[in-house]
């Protein structure tokens, strides 16, 4: 499928890229933001994804996580795609900050007028995937997945859904229990319907409760200052509850004085990359 180049720059030894292309699956034109490490002129790389939240596009992460470095010091290639479909012409797609545009929520749309073009699930694990492994230096079987917020909920679904096939998960300030959320609520009901049960498929809570795949490697930051956790957005507590009856391990770290914002993020991405690194470059 073909590739079209939107930029190209210079990046901690290797080029900070930004790609167009035509979606099959969401039947549009998608942009996603690809890192190259300077060991990907020579060799096959690891790929990490990136997902990011509510409202954002490929530019928000590339510009304010401050990845590259670590990125290029393990020789990671990270992919950072569009967070939905854009410009499909669906009524009301733009109306509000925390459904439609800007808003996928990672699941594949089952209701009008959404169904047709938002199908973010199958994008990153599928579509995604293979247009990666087709044109970049990549290896296959070393994938791992990371996210914020919106994003570290489809990090963690993605891992849930898929035993096996990422090496490692992390996530920022995720949104552990959608179906007991309002973001979640809306978005599941706009998207899947009113029908409760096909919620769960997307439920990072409900997925944890019955996983019995290989060991996940989870490690989730939480700040301890975001106003979305105080509002009952994020839900951790349900989700490290379910995991420690689960036995699957994660790290949840509690960052005291950090919010919601990409300067939290930033503080803790190295540790994050290298929580990836340790699994990827096994």
């Amino acid at each position: 499928m073909a590739l079209t180049q939107v930029s190209s720059n210079k990046c901690a030894g290797g080029f900070q890229k930004v790609f167009e292309h035509e979606s099959t699956e969401l039947k549009c034109k998608m942009k996603f933001a690809v890192y190259l490490p300077p060991k990907a002129e020579t060799d096959k790389c690891p790929v990490m994804y990136w997902l990011s939240g509510l409202t954002c596009t490929e530019q928000n992460f590339i510009t304010k996580a401050g990845s590259q470095l670590a990125a290029a010091e393990h020789g990671i290639i990270i992919v950072a795609p569009d967070t939905s479909p854009r410009g499909c012409n669906i009524e009301g797609e733009d109306e509000n900050w925390d459904f439609g545009t800007g808003a996928g929520f990672y699941v594949n749309a089952t209701q009008d007028p959404w169904k047709t073009n938002y199908r973010m699930y199958a994008y990153v694990t599928e579509e995604l995937p293979k247009l990666i492994s087709a044109n970049f230096p990549t290896d296959p079987d070393r994938m791992s997945v990371s996210g914020h917020s919106m994003g570290g909920h489809g990090a963690l679904i993605c891992a849930l859904k898929n035993p096996g096939k990422y090496k490692a998960v992390s996530a920022f300030a995720p949104i552990c229990n959608p179906m007991q959320c309002p973001w979640g609520q809306k978005a599941f009901a706009g998207y899947l319907g009113s029908d409760r049960s096909t919620w769960e498929a997307y439920d990072a809570t409900v997925l944890a409760a019955s996983y019995s795949g290989p060991q996940l490697n989870i490690l989730i930051d939480q700040g301890q200052d975001d106003q979305f956790l105080s509002a009952s957005q994020l839900l951790p507590d349900n989700l490290i509850a379910v995991c420690s009856e689960k036995k699957i391990p994660v790290v949840f770290r509690l960052q005291p004085g950090y919010d919601h914002s990409y300067f939290f993020m930033y503080s803790f991405m190295n540790d994050h990359i290298k929580h990836h690194a340790k699994y990827l470059n096994a």
